[in-house]
């Protein structure tokens, strides 16, 4: 199906175009949430990671994580871990694409469903998560992830979701899509991670292959102080070289970027 089928007006080709327009992630997400609330769903949590390993998705602390879902469910699944143990975070893991929200009801009449992923189903139902789709995105790293949960609004049912998918599905996965690479080319600081003008410059020069000499005397400062700069980057970054430091800011789109 193309979607001339599908039926795209002027508007959401407009939505698409401004998709790619957008100059920060605050600015990105915003007019995501209210291009999907168009098509029923009010409430999106996208995350994504960088440092996924064969046991963990890394620090949560690292993580990427955007919704418009209250703090009162965001808070306990994401810093109190029950992400870990939600059935679609594990099927996002294993897979590529779209699923609908049915494997769940799937899950739960051939009796799968851990003690633990139903501890986790009942957490969503109380705040009223309970029909949607997930979209995996595909990546070229093993070490990266990033999904998203697109849930639908009160009194919507699953069959309703599943005949929408039907007719928008694949310009909705478009408009994800296009959302999730945008969010990698933007700035974004985790929390207490965020660096000085002077930390990233010192970074970036570092990057560039200077010694600790060029960089004193192209930012005319002590080499002491340049070392200094270099050390709170570490810190801030929460990591124990400045080799992981340059990485981990290049990561988050810290380095090399206009300050205007």
């Amino acid at each position: 199906m193309d979607l001339t089928q599908q039926n795209m007006t002027p508007e959401q080709s407009a939505a698409l175009l401004d998709l790619t327009h957008s100059n920060s992630i605050e600015e990105l997400w915003d007019l995501h949430c209210r291009r999907m609330a168009d098509f029923g769903f009010d409430r999106l949590l996208y995350g994504f990671t960088r440092f996924r390993t064969a046991t963990s998705l890394g620090d949560p602390d690292d993580f990427i994580v955007l919704s418009n879902i209250d703090s009162g469910y965001v808070g306990p699944f994401i810093n109190d871990g029950l992400y870990r143990s939600a059935p679609m975070v594990r099927w996002a893991l294993e897979n590529d694409g779209a699923a609908s929200w049915t494997v769940l009801r799937m899950m739960m009449d051939s009796g799968t469903v851990t003690d633990e992923e139903r501890r986790i189903l009942q957490f969503n139902a109380k705040h009223g998560i309970t029909a949607g789709f997930s979209i995996s995105f595909r990546s070229l790293s093993d070490r990266a992830k990033g999904a998203i949960a697109l849930i639908a609004q009160d009194g919507i049912s699953q069959d309703e979701v599943d005949a929408l998918w039907v007719r928008s599905g694949e310009l909705i996965q478009l408009m994800n899509n296009i959302v999730h690479l945008k969010i990698l080319t933007l700035p974004y600081t985790p929390p207490n991670q965020n660096l000085t003008k002077r930390q990233r410059e010192a970074l970036e020069w570092v990057g560039g292959g200077k010694t600790m000499q060029d960089i004193a005397t192209i930012m005319e400062l002590t080499p002491a102080t340049v070392e200094k700069h270099l050390r709170l980057a570490r810190e801030a970054l929460n990591v124990d070289t400045t080799a992981q430091a340059v990485l981990k800011a290049a990561l988050q789109n810290q380095m090399f970027i206009s300050d205007r």
